[in-house]
């Protein structure tokens, strides 16, 4: 099983709402705003952090919770802007456990290898290729899904499974280049579980068969009794006379 410290978690619901389907463009534009706001003074934390991870090797205290809490919100506008969630999200960085859409991000590490934090610009360009190919598959599984929900008022699993798989990378590799974490993020996250699907019900055991009785005969035939014996006088009895006197 994974062990990487920032994991994702979303929850599959097929019926979905015609009305902010339709217009998730313009609902989102709040959130768009607050998280450019929120993302400028992201970078300069994220810069002051990679002098300080050079010098000391740790993040300076409360920079990281901060960042991380931008990521959590940041994943949250983006699952619900490609419509992988139905909810309004909340403006919060904090853990939200009933949000259909969460990611978890671990404490910071006690240390960080200084080499990867000084070449990090070249060390994320794989997983900079790959969010962009996500990208593109997610924008044109948004744009199905929306032509779908529209018209029937739900979302096939198949395009949610696609539009969590590209979330989930990319949050994962937003948290690489964010200083948060120095490992490559696996491709598929092994903890990400899919919540609005209740697992099958167990069949009952049913219980063993009776054992079967047995067939009495439907006709007995009669029993004859037992004949019964005269008393017999005691042995020093003497009989009664049988004649005349």
């Amino acid at each position: 099983m994974s062990t990487y410290p920032v994991t994702f978690e979303s929850d599959y619901v097929e019926p979905r709402s015609r009305l902010t389907t339709f217009f998730r463009l313009l609902l989102v534009i709040p959130h768009l705003v607050v998280a450019a706001l929120w993302g400028i003074a992201v970078f300069v934390v994220v810069v002051i952090a990679w002098f300080a991870l050079l010098i000391t090797g740790s993040w300076p205290a409360g920079m990281y919770d901060f960042t991380a809490g931008f990521l959590r919100y940041y994943t949250r506008i983006h699952a619900y802007l490609f419509l992988l969630a139905d909810p309004y999200p909340p403006f919060s960085g904090a853990d939200e456990p009933g949000y259909p859409v969460r990611l978890h991000v671990g404490p910071a590490q006690r240390e960080y290898d200084r080499l990867k934090v000084l070449l990090r610009i070249f060390y994320i360009i794989p997983a900079y290729l790959i969010v962009y190919v996500m990208n593109v598959v997610i924008e044109l599984a948004a744009i199905a899904s929306w032509l779908v929900i529209v018209v029937i008022g739900k979302q096939p699993k198949g395009l949610q499974d696609v539009i969590g798989l590209c979330v989930s990378y990319s949050a994962r590799a937003y948290a690489l280049f964010l200083l948060l974490t120095e490992t490559y993020p696996p491709f598929t996250d092994d903890h990400a579980r899919q919540i609005g699907e209740p697992a099958p019900a167990a069949a009952p055991i049913a219980p063993p068969p009776a054992a079967p009785e047995a067939v009495r005969p439907s006709f007995e035939p009669p029993v004859s009794p037992t004949p019964v014996e005269p008393p017999q006088p005691p042995a020093d009895e003497e009989p009664p006379p049988t004649g005349a006197p």
